[in-house]
């Protein structure tokens, strides 16, 4: 696939992807990943929308743009269903909530997180800082600490939801229901939607396309987020097969074998890492992720700016405590820096 081709879906408009259900790609402030995916719903009563995109000007301009392509505006949404906490998902609902008075609805399992954000003294990313030095990894936390600074709530335009989504929850819609399914790993309360009649996965940054969610990203990291993600995936891939509409590319027609590839993905990160620490001695999350390849180009550490290598160092560190986890390995924090060590297979 071209590259203009792989970058088609974030063209701005609309898509009809199943009767009464369109895409709507934003735009995002970042070449990486250039646009996210809100679905709007044709429901009984209105539109839903399954995210909302980043609060920006453009990104909100584009919307009411792309509503209009389908005879509505942003008055006829009457609730907002958002799959996870990362602001270019959640805070353009919040934006327009402040203004029109829209339903916002989120997974309970980000509250921890939400705190967190909404506290007086929050700075931004100190969980990750926070798991940096302990890969020993201080230059990238000088570096993404000048970068970061610090700020208040209204800064980052986060606030509480309306309603705090449980997992197993059901939307009747009047023209379909959704079923809301815990998801966590990307982030803790990581939800997907599932419109089961219809053969709708609702995906957010769960399952996506052409890349590898992160790990973890969030102010309240659960205990083994990757340990979660990969239990995830297969709560998902017990399900029967559906189209997968992502939040991040383009619709594709099976969840199950996108879901396939990203176990596949991990299983194969996992055993470069145990392969890596079978050369003996010790080695930090920074140590192992100097020595992996990083991307589809195959980048060094170093070739990555600041906050991709904070992600690429974190992931890391869930990948060896995964290791550790199945006793595949061992750690042990000296002068607080955690070092892994592989531990033979029993004869």
């Amino acid at each position: 696939m071209t590259l203009p081709d792989r970058l088609a879906w974030t063209e701005e408009g609309t898509e009809l992807v199943a009767p009464g259900v369109h895409r709507i790609p934003l735009p995002l402030p970042t070449d990486g990943l250039r646009a996210v995916n809100v679905y709007a719903i044709e429901a009984a009563d209105g539109l839903v929308l399954i995210d909302s995109g980043w609060a920006l000007a453009n990104s909100r301009d584009q919307l009411v743009r792309s509503l209009a392509r389908i005879g509505a505006g942003l008055p006829d949404v009457r609730r907002f269903l958002v799959t996870h906490l990362h602001r270019d998902h959640y805070t353009q609902a919040l934006a327009i909530r402040r203004e029109l008075g829209t339903h916002v609805a989120l997974g309970s399992g980000e509250r921890p997180s939400i705190e967190k954000i909404l506290a007086p003294r929050f700075g931004g990313l100190p969980a990750q800082v926070a798991q940096l030095r302990l890969a020993g990894a201080d230059a990238v936390v000088r570096e993404l600490t000048e970068l970061a600074g610090s700020g208040a709530p209204a800064d980052f335009g986060y606030g509480e939801p309306d309603e705090w989504i449980t997992g197993g929850q059901a939307f009747d819609l009047g023209t379909r229901t959704l079923q809301a399914i815990a998801t966590p790993g990307h982030t803790s309360g990581h939800l997907v939607f599932a419109d089961a009649a219809a053969g709708l996965l609702f995906a957010g940054d769960h399952v996506l396309p052409h890349i590898t969610p992160s790990i973890g990203f969030e102010e309240e990291p659960g205990p083994l987020p990757l340990g979660a993600y990969l239990e995830s995936l297969n709560v998902v891939r017990r399900m029967a097969d559906m189209t997968l509409l992502p939040a991040h590319g383009p619709v594709a027609p099976s969840t199950h074998a996108r879901i396939d590839e990203l176990i596949d993905h991990h299983d194969g990160r996992l055993a470069a890492m145990a392969g890596l620490l079978a050369g003996g001695g010790q080695l930090t999350a920074y140590d192992v992720a100097r020595e992996l390849p990083w991307t589809s180009r195959r980048r060094k550490l170093s070739e990555l700016d600041v906050m991709n290598q904070m992600l690429a160092i974190c992931e890391t560190a869930y990948h060896l405590d995964l290791l550790v986890a199945r006793s595949q390995a061992a750690s042990a924090i000296t002068d607080g820096v955690r070092h892994y060590q592989l531990v033979p297979p029993p004869a």
